[in-house]
């Protein structure tokens, strides 16, 4: 056992070290690090996914671990400030999680009848973090249903009894499920709705004996949120997820252009065999990948020609447009294709400055009747930067959303005036308190399958305005 053992890890440092010579023999360090940006670009909303998943559904010793692959989680209670995987989560909807393995056969999923006035969705993310299909009160409605997912290469009969087929381009696959909770009252309510989701494999729906099981994958450890932003591993990590994301016809192209640089499925570049300016080539690359996000963020996202309507969905919509999938990825990770949900974005306030409650108090008011145009509810929630994630505060409050509009007091016009600031506004006012960090922050609102009008154009979010 122990020769093959030697020649295997003999085998991976002949790779390691062919990778790094071959990548400064084919091209220029000038070269490389316009190829570095593409790839980080192209990468990041990628790596960082893994490192959730791989947090959720690997690592059982993460805190944020949920459960096994093919197994369903249900959280019978909203996201807090104690919930750190994931950036930019609700915290409107108690979530439940599916982390699926396709390699071997599809699952199916089975939806409860669920009451009319209650909005539920499924959102299928492949690891390519497209939104590659949906159900739900939206798409296939509250009556129950059962549904197929498969991976990119399975070819069998999809069952009678089954409403919908959903076929992943990746071989893993996140699913979120959202159930709305009215009031925290109704959390048993939700939890009921949570006990009919059902997942199993095709073959023990159908009562068949299960297929050979696929290999064992040897999982490799993630970086840190903060590392994937410098760590030239997040390129190794690339390589490691691209093994699970079988090349599309339309990125040939790109993955031979990536090959140049040692990035591809299977690949391993061996920085420490690189020369210094080849290193410095790559960490110039990640550098650019950023300053093309903030550009965008500075010009295209803050003017609103770019809204987030355009940074989540399918590939066809997304048209391949990584820098776009970069910043959706950024804002917040896993965000819903514009039916389910759009996010009309605080990030500066009426004036054009910066969020920062250490300075400043602000106020959000509807006007009468002027309240976002839903099917379903809308919110406003508050997270810290830079690490948008939820604001611990003394009234445990992270939102305020349509469902607690009956407990919310309204202006004398019949309007509504939210107060944002890190201290409390006083009683009379504080049951219009949303807590902000004492220090920057940013808002966004979440329509949750948006009224035509709030796609449109026609409705607009008011402003973020500055008390003091």
């Amino acid at each position: 056992m122990r020769i093959p053992m030697v020649k295997f890890f003999l085998c991976l440092l002949f790779i390691s070290i062919s990778s790094g010579e071959d990548v400064q023999a084919a091209i220029s360090p000038e070269q490389a690090r316009e190829i570095a940006k593409e790839a980080y670009i192209y990468g990041n909303p990628m790596v960082d996914n893994y490192r959730i998943q791989y947090a959720y559904f690997v690592d059982t010793q993460s805190p944020e671990y949920k459960t096994s692959w093919n197994q369903i989680f249900n959280m019978a209670r909203v996201f807090t400030s104690d919930d750190k995987a994931i950036q930019t989560a609700n915290s409107d909807t108690p979530y439940s999680f599916v982390g699926m393995d396709l390699r071997t056969e599809p699952l199916i999923l089975t939806l409860p009848p669920i009451e009319k006035n209650r909005y539920f969705s499924l959102q299928f993310i492949d690891w390519y973090t497209h939104n590659f299909a949906y159900a739900g009160s939206r798409t296939t409605g509250n009556d129950g249903s059962v549904l197929l997912v498969a991976g990119p290469d399975w070819q069998g009969e999809t069952p009678k009894g089954v409403a919908k087929m959903m076929r992943s381009e990746t071989q893993f696959v996140f699913l979120a499920y959202r159930t709305q909770l009215f009031n925290p009252t109704d959390i048993d309510n939700v939890k009921a709705v949570q006990a009919g989701y059902k997942v199993q494999t095709l073959s023990a729906y159908m009562g068949k004996p299960a297929p050979k099981a696929a290999s064992k994958i040897n999982w490799m450890p993630p970086l840190s949120a903060v590392e994937q932003k410098t760590s030239l591993e997040f390129f190794n990590i690339l390589n490691f997820v691209l093994e699970f994301t079988p090349t599309v016809p339309s990125e040939k192209a790109l993955m031979a252009r990536f090959a140049k640089i040692g990035v591809g499925g299977g690949k391993r570049i061996n920085f420490e065999s690189l020369s210094p300016e080849m290193k410095q080539a790559f960490a110039d690359g990640i550098v650019d990948g950023w300053k093309a996000l903030d550009n965008l963020e500075k010009t295209d996202i803050a003017s609103g020609k770019v809204t987030t309507a355009d940074l989540f969905g399918t590939r066809e919509v997304l048209k391949n447009n990584y820098l776009y999938r970069f910043a959706g990825a950024v804002l917040g990770i896993y965000g819903n294709s514009k039916d389910d949900a759009i996010y009309p974005l605080y990030r500066e306030d009426a004036n054009g400055q910066p969020l920062d409650a250490s300075k400043h108090d602000y106020t959000l008011r509807f006007e009468p009747g002027q309240y976002p145009p839903v099917n379903a509810f809308w919110s406003v929630t508050m997270y810290n930067l830079p690490e948008s994630l939820m604001v611990a505060n003394p009234i445990n409050r992270y939102l305020i959303n349509s469902p607690m509009l009956p407990e919310l007091k309204k202006d004398a016009d019949g309007g509504l005036t939210i107060y944002v600031q890190k201290d409390s506004p006083g009683k009379d006012k504080e049951a219009n308190w949303l807590p902000a960090p004492d220090g920057p922050f940013w808002i966004p609102m979440r329509i949750y399958w948006p009224k035509i009008e709030a796609l449109d154009g026609t409705w607009k979010a008011p402003p973020l305005n500055k008390v003091q």
